[in-house]
């Protein structure tokens, strides 16, 4: 999001406010080469925390069905969330007003780190959040032996 101020007044400060990704996100679709409105979508927002016992991942997916995601472990170490959200069917009678909500295919990824229990991995799908919870492996602590010195 970037803040526009409109003024006469020449202000050396003013672009500390805008996005610096904005010039990005403006290229992505073109890259990609789908409709912004897919694009929009493309970037689900993923929250990742690590917990003492798990690692979390929560995405907003408003309007997504479980059966619309998948949640998958790709190499042995990486999380894939995918998914679409389909188009409201239209009816050639309604008159638009504003289309903001945006729909197409979805996907992330995350490289997990070495402790995490791929196997064990679980999700939920609750009121439009996604919680992907994997599990870590316990860290061994090394033996230490003392060994006698002789002499």
């Amino acid at each position: 999001m970037s803040i526009v101020r409109r003024s006469n007044v020449f202000d050396p400060f003013a672009d500390l406010w805008a996005d610096p990704f904005d010039t990005f996100r403006s290229i992505v679709p073109a890259i990609s080469g789908g409709s912004s409105e897919t694009a929009a979508f493309a970037n689900a927002r993923v929250d990742w925390k690590e917990t003492p016992e798990a690692h979390v991942f929560k995405a907003d997916l408003p309007g997504v069905k479980k059966e619309e995601v998948k949640v998958e472990v790709e190499d042995g170490n990486v999380l894939v969330v995918s998914g679409e959200r389909t188009k409201e069917e239209e009816d050639k009678n309604d008159k638009w007003h504003r289309v903001e909500r945006s729909s197409g295919k979805f996907v992330r990824r995350f490289r997990l780190p070495e402790d995490a229990k791929v196997e064990e991995v679980k999700a939920g799908l609750e009121n439009g959040v996604l919680t992907v919870t994997v599990p870590k492996a316990e860290v061994k602590k090394p033996e230490v032996k003392a060994i006698q010195i002789s002499g």
